[in-house]
């Protein structure tokens, strides 16, 4: 599939001074051009150790795991995390023709391709997992293993649509009020400090900024119809021959996914017999209500499936 450029009008770039402020995040970014877009991703620890590849969904971005990064990089993993594009310090196409399902995954895989690492362990949540599971089935030898944490691959077959997420998508779409850090505040079993919602905040000055969570969730395959639905056909098939470990940590009190993680358990052959844990407390972004039980899991996971 031929990879989408963007040109250089239709980009909107957050100035860096929106970052400035943002506390307990001292990572510096790292940029890629990938399709006439600078993508940013944080890269941490030493750079000859198999890399963690977080992948983080709508409307957050690599700050979400800033609970999970200086765990993981103490335990001597190298920590890879990207903004999508639309969100973080990645640029942002101001027309709404330009965001597409299809697109996300093209500029994700082009981005992986140029980075180039390999022996990966995956760990996606909510959007991160649509994409981040289309990156791992498009080039299953770069991965070693795979953690999934309150996300799907949905085909618009099978289970029905949670109430949860149509009034989020009816939300996104009519709502003149779009507070994107207020809206992760409610994700969360804990809520968040009003740093917290101002860093969520930061990438997105203007609504023209916003204009990917705002669209997001109309990308998400709930119909036979969805023009990617035959894309996460082929990706399942790759996932129901993925012989390599497969862990799920789904929360309990998450609205949107609870339950999504029984289908991986069932037909990916490598969750066979893999300490799946359902997370106690926390509500969808379950990176920011146990982000350092998350990573000691991660850890765990890669310690004992390590070859």
């Amino acid at each position: 599939m031929t990879l989408p450029i963007i040109n250089a009008d239709r980009v909107l770039r957050t100035p860096e001074s929106r970052f400035a402020a943002i506390e307990d995040f001292p990572y510096a970014p790292h940029y890629l051009q990938i399709g006439g877009l600078r993508i940013a991703c944080i890269d941490e620890g030493p750079r000859d150790a198999p890399p963690v590849l977080l992948m983080h969904g709508e409307p957050t971005w690599s700050y979400l795991y800033r609970k999970m990064i200086k765990p993981l990089v103490a335990a001597g993993h190298r920590v890879i995390a990207p903004d999508l594009v639309g969100f973080g310090r990645s640029d942002k196409p101001s027309h709404p023709a330009d965001y597409s399902y299809r697109n996300h995954v093209l500029w994700m895989n082009a981005w992986l391709t140029a980075m180039d690492p390999r022996d990966i362990t995956l760990f996606c949540q909510d959007w991160g997992s649509l994409i981040g599971l289309r990156m791992l089935t498009h080039a299953p030898e770069r991965f070693a293993r795979a953690v999934l944490g309150n996300g799907g691959l949905p085909t618009g077959h099978g289970r029905s649509v949670p109430p949860a997420f149509k009034i989020w998508r009816a939300f996104a779409r009519w709502s003149p009020w779009f507070p994107i850090g207020r809206i992760v505040a409610s994700g969360c079993a804990k809520g968040l400090t009003p740093a917290e919602i101002a860093a969520y905040d930061a990438p997105f000055p203007t609504r023209r900024h916003r204009l990917a969570a705002r669209l997001f969730p109309r990308f998400v395959p709930t119909t036979p119809d969805d023009p990617e639905r035959i894309a996460n056909e082929e990706a399942w098939r790759v996932l129901e021959s993925w012989q390599k470990p497969f862990l799920t940590l789904f929360s309990t009190r998450d609205p949107i996914t609870r339950g999504g993680e029984r289908m991986f358990q069932k037909r990916v052959p490598g969750a066979v017999g893999q300490p799946h844990t359902l997370i106690r407390g926390a509500g969808h972004f379950l990176q920011e209500d146990k982000g350092a039980e998350l990573a000691q899991k991660v850890h765990e996971f890669i310690m004992v499936t390590r070859p």
